[in-house]
Parts: C-alpha cells; sequence; structure tokens
C-alpha cells in the first residue's frame, strides 16, 4: 500500500509537470492557429504515458540511480585511491557518451558523406573522450578542493577563441552538442558520484563541491567539435564535408521528430543498450577493483528496471503526444509572419518543457536535499526553467534578425563570469550544472525543430548555419538566472 501511495504521489506530480505544456500548446493551437490537432487522441494518450513514465523514472532513480553512485564514491573515497576513481570517472563519461544513439547516427552518417575522409569510430571516439575527460577533471576538481569558476571561466575562453578560428558552419553545432552529451540517465548518476565523494572527503561540501561534472561534461564537447571543425575543414574543399555533414544533420533531426512506430518499439532496445554500459562500468569496478558487493542489491535492481521502464515509457509518450504537435506547430508559427508570436512561443515552450524534464526533477531533489532545504527544489526548476525560456526567445531573435551566434553567447559567458564573483558559493556549481540539465530528453527535440522550422522558414537564412544553437542559448541562461536567484535569496535571508 505504502508503494501504491508513492507512485500515485509522483504520478500526480508528473501530471503537474506536464500541465504548463499542455497549456502552452493548446492556446497556441486552438486560439492563436485556429485549427483542431488531427491527432488529438494520440496526443492525449502520449501525454499520460509521459506521465506514468515520469512517476516511474523518478522512482527508478530513488531506489537504484542514486544509491548506486553514492555508494560507488563511498568506497572509492575509503579506498584512496585517486588513480582508480579518475579512470572509473572517465569510463563512466566515455561508456556513456560511446553508446549514445544519437552520436553514432551523426558519426556513421558523417563517414558515408564524407567518403570515408572523417571516420565514423574517430568521430564518436572524440566526442566520448571529451566526455570522459570532463568527469574525470571534474572528480580531480573536487578530490583537491578547486573553486569550479575557475576551470569553467577557462573553458569559456578556449571555447571563444576556437569560435573565431573553427569553419562557421560547425559553430552552432558545436555549440549545441555541450547540450545534448549528458543523457537522462548519466546525469544523476554523476550527480549521486560528486555528492556522495564531496560528503565523504573531509573538509568538502557536499553543496558547494558536489556539484560541477555535468557542468564539465557540458562544456569539453564544445571545444572538442570545435577542433575536430577545424582539422575536418583541412580535408575538403571549401569546407565540403562539413557543410554536407551540417546538411545531413538537420535532415536527420527533421526526420527523427516525426512518428515512427518502427522507431518507437526500437527505443526500448535503445534504452536498454544505453544503460548496459554504464552498468558494465559500475560492476567491474565495484566487483572487481573495490572487491565487495553491491548493498541492497535487489532493491538497486529493481530501482534500474523502474529506470529503463520508465524512461521508455517517457520517450514513448513523447513521440506519440508531444514531438509531432510541436513541430507542426513551430513550422505553423514561422508561416504566419507574426514575429511576436514566434518569441512567445519560444519562451512559453522553453518553460514549460523545462519544468517537465526527468534530469532537472532529479538534480533539484538532490540540491534541496544535501543543502538541507536552503535550495528549494521548485524554485529551482522555475529559475532555470525561465533561464531556458529566455535563451529560446534571444536564440528566436537572433534566427529571425540573422545575428552572429558567438557574439550572443561571448556576452552571456562575460555576464555567468561577473555574477560568478557576486553568487554566493553554495550556488555556483548548481548554476553551472543547470546548464547542462535542462537540455534533454524534452527540450532538444522540440528546441531542434523550431530552430530548423525558423531557419528554412525564414528568407535569407541557412538551415546549416542558423537553424542550429538555440539549445546553446537553453544551456547558457539558466545559468545566469539561477546565479541571480541565490544573489536574491542571500539579501533576503541577511535582511531577515
Amino acid at each position: 500500500m505504502e508503494i501504491l501511495r508513492i507512485f500515485f504521489r509522483d504520478l500526480k506530480n508528473s501530471f503537474q509537470d506536464l500541465l504548463p505544456i499542455v497549456v502552452v500548446v493548446a492556446i497556441f493551437q486552438f486560439f492563436i492557429i485556429g485549427q483542431v490537432p488531427q491527432n488529438s487522441l494520440s496526443i492525449v494518450i502520449g501525454l499520460i504515458i509521459v506521465a506514468f513514465g515520469l512517476a516511474v523514472f523518478i522512482r527508478g532513480l530513488e531506489l537504484g540511480i542514486f544509491p548506486i553512485g553514492e555508494n560507488l564514491a563511498i568506497e572509492f573515497a575509503k579506498k584512496g585511491s585517486l588513480f582508480w576513481l579518475l579512470l572509473f570517472a572517465f569510463l563512466i563519461g566515455f561508456s556513456t557518451t560511446i553508446a549514445e544513439p544519437a552520436l553514432i547516427a551523426i558519426a556513421q552518417k558523417s563517414e558515408v558523406i564524407s567518403q570515408g575522409k572523417i571516420d565514423a569510430f574517430i568521430l564518436r571516439l572524440t566526442v566520448a573522450l571529451s566526455v570522459g575527460f570532463a568527469i574525470a577533471l571534474g572528480v580531480f576538481r573536487i578530490v583537491v578542493g578547486h573553486p569550479i569558476q575557475y576551470y569553467i571561466i577557462v573553458g569559456y575562453i578556449l571555447v571563444v577563441v576556437l569560435t573565431f578560428l573553427a569553419p562557421k558552419e560547425i559553430v552552432g553545432l558545436a555549440y549545441d552538442s555541450g547540450g545534448v552529451t549528458t543523457s537522462t540517465v548519466t546525469v544523476p548518476l554523476v550527480a549521486a558520484l560528486g555528492i556522495g565523494l564531496a560528503t565523504s572527503i573531509k573538509g568538502r561540501n557536499p553543496v558547494i563541491d558536489g556539484f560541477g561534472l555535468i557542468a564539465f561534461a557540458s562544456l569539453t564537447p564544445m571545444i572538442f567539435v570545435q577542433i575536430y571543425g577545424i582539422i575536418a575543414s583541412h580535408f575538403g574543399s571549401q569546407n565540403t564535408e562539413i557543410i554536407t555533414i551540417a546538411k545531413a544533420i538537420t535532415q536527420e533531426v527533421v526526420e527523427e521528430s516525426h512518428f515512427d512506430i518502427k522507431k518507437i518499439f526500437f527505443d526500448l532496445i535503445a534504452v536498454v543498450k544505453d544503460i548496459l554500459p554504464i552498468l558494465g562500468v559500475i560492476f567491474f569496478f565495484q566487483y572487481i577493483i573495490i572487491k565487495r558487493p553491491l548493498p541492497h542489491l535487489h532493491k538497486i535492481s529493481f530501482g534500474i528496471l523502474l529506470v529503463i521502464i520508465g524512461l521508455y515509457a517517457f520517450i514513448l509518450g513523447l513521440e506519440i503526444g508531444l514531438f509531432p504537435i510541436g513541430e507542426t506547430l513551430a513550422f505553423q508559427l514561422t508561416s504566419t509572419g507574426k514575429i511576436f508570436l514566434i518569441y512567445l512561443f519560444a519562451f512559453l515552450i522553453g518553460f514549460s518543457t523545462t519544468m517537465a524534464e526527468p534530469a532537472l526533477l532529479a538534480i533539484a531533489i538532490k540540491a534541496q536535499e544535501v543543502s538541507e532545504n536552503r535550495i528549494n527544489s521548485l524554485l529551482l526548476r522555475v529559475f532555470v526553467a525561465l533561464g531556458v525560456a529566455i535563451g529560446i526567445a534571444l536564440g528566436a531573435y537572433r534566427i529571425v534578425t540573422g545575428g552572429e551566434i558567438h557574439y550572443y553567447i561571448i556576452v552571456g559567458y562575460i555576464v555567468v563570469i561577473v555574477l560568478t564573483y557576486f553568487a554566493p558559493k553554495y550556488i555556483i556549481p548548481i548554476a553551472y550544472d543547470s546548464g547542462g540539465v535542462t537540455t534533454s530528453t524534452v527540450t532538444v527535440p522540440l528546441v531542434a525543430a523550431l530552430g530548423l522550422g525558423l531557419a528554412q522558414n525564414i528568407p535569407g537564412r541557412d538551415p546549416m548555419i542558423d537553424g542550429f544553437g538555440l539549445i546553446a542559448f537553453a544551456s547558457l541562461f539558466p545559468m545566469i538566472t539561477v546565479m541571480g536567484y541565490g544573489i536574491y535569496a542571500e539579501f533576503k535571508r541577511k535582511e531577515n
């Protein structure tokens, strides 16, 4: 009975999280576009499946993923071996990324189009190495106790410098890559690892030191992909390979956003394949290196099963209910010629989809727990969602007006750096992490459809150059709003 009570509570919360998306889509569909969706029944069914999947996923995290990450961190801290800890961190980042289905598809497409000049395996290896390096570097920072902002600021400088050297066809895609490399399963596990380490190491604070790993995993791919673009551009005539690859990726994003019954049935296999490398690394280190059995293995196994079922149901519901109508709305709005409606839709869809992000919900729950309620999980999600909304609206404005993406991003980075010196220490790592967790299962497909729809429907815009980049805006602005929230909260606390 207790399990059912908890599940129905989670289910109720899931419906509440999805309500903003439903309201936004309904208002634009019925009152602005003035058309009733042809697939209304499938949309309703899809939303019910999404809510069910989200509830099951969150319960699975609590039972399986969070305990695994925290237990491993404690065991590594007891073992006292920095080498094995860094190797584990690297392999978790590497294995989860190299098995990412979207990365595999893009890498294979790149090899075919470039006639073998771009090797699919080397491309996947490069991106996976960047994430593995990022997680290991983040763990090293926790162990030695360095402030996160120094690492992040240096990383931003590298991103900006490379932006002026990389081919412009690759810049938007490189910026976006930072937001899509951290999967829905990876984020909670990595967060649990960081918090567990910071809790176990003497002199570390789980709030200040425990968060930040996701920020590293979002930053390094931007650097590596731009370096890859610089190198790849030298192998073709006038960047032919890069341009062709960008076209293929653009087309692939559009194609994948359509409902495909075969794809839905294979999503379960994709979810399992995505999780298997993570479990392989975990069990290898647990039983071979640490040489101890996992405590409460049956409970953790059940939690992992719930994560797989919940994530599969979540993706299935999105494919049936939200993706088709989201893409249709994006194209309908760009065809109306009413620019204000485009910005309003971008803002509202950014806010509503972020509030429903499973990865953000997991991080917010953990932030409230380790901060002993100093950070309110709902308020944190609201401010992150507000940042995403502002970012996507501004990104849509950039596409409409035809501005260069790097000028916007550079100004945003400057604002982040300035706020870092004013924000309370406990909020900075969480703010940095918030940029990586906002662009995941729900947000990315809808935002990608909006960006590509705008670039394809506005005269003078190129989908290769202008269509990408919205995810980068969605990753940047939450850092600003969350630090702003921290500054305001600290001011009110001192005032009282």
